[in-house]
């Protein structure tokens, strides 16, 4: 029985440092492994138009400066559905850029514009007279447009 008592400890021995090497191996490759970044959302809502430039440029402002790190979406609804139609006039307001050149380097951007879609009706227009890089709204685009938590600006 003496005799096999070091032999004992000597197989206990291996066992954990076998088990010691495989932890750490383990370890190691899901440290080499390809994390994917999740980026936060930001979803900017803005109901105003014309009556009110500066309700309508600053969260478009907010849009484009969110754009270089986080998704982003901006759905326009109640009377901001008149300023995504083909041919609707240029806004401005001190300290910002004009409607146009925000919506076009929101476009550039690939952000998601959405017009809500009876907005639009009730404004006397239909999907056909969106311009270009404007979409209708459909409620999945509001959960899936980011896999990161979702901030909401309200204008």
């Amino acid at each position: 029985m003496k005799k096999l008592t070091p032999l004992f400890f000597l197989f206990l021995m291996m066992i954990s440092c076998n088990m010691n090497s495989t932890q750490k191996e383990n370890t190691e490759s899901k440290a080499m492994l390809p994390t994917e970044i999740i980026k936060d959302g930001v979803f900017i809502h803005i109901t105003e138009g014309y009556n009110d430039p500066h309700r309508v440029l600053m969260p478009l402002k907010m849009a484009v400066l969110m754009s270089e790190d986080k998704d982003v979406l901006v759905y326009m609804d109640i009377h901001a559905t008149e300023l995504l139609v083909k041919g609707a006039k240029d806004m401005g307001f001190s300290e910002f850029e004009s409607y146009q050149a925000y919506l076009k380097q929101l476009i550039d951007k690939k952000v998601g514009i959405y017009a809500c879609p009876t907005c639009l009706k009730v404004a006397g227009y239909e999907p056909n007279d969106l311009m270009d890089g404007i979409q209708l709204a459909e409620k999945d685009k509001f959960f899936s447009f980011t896999k990161g938590r979702i901030l909401t600006f309200d204008y």
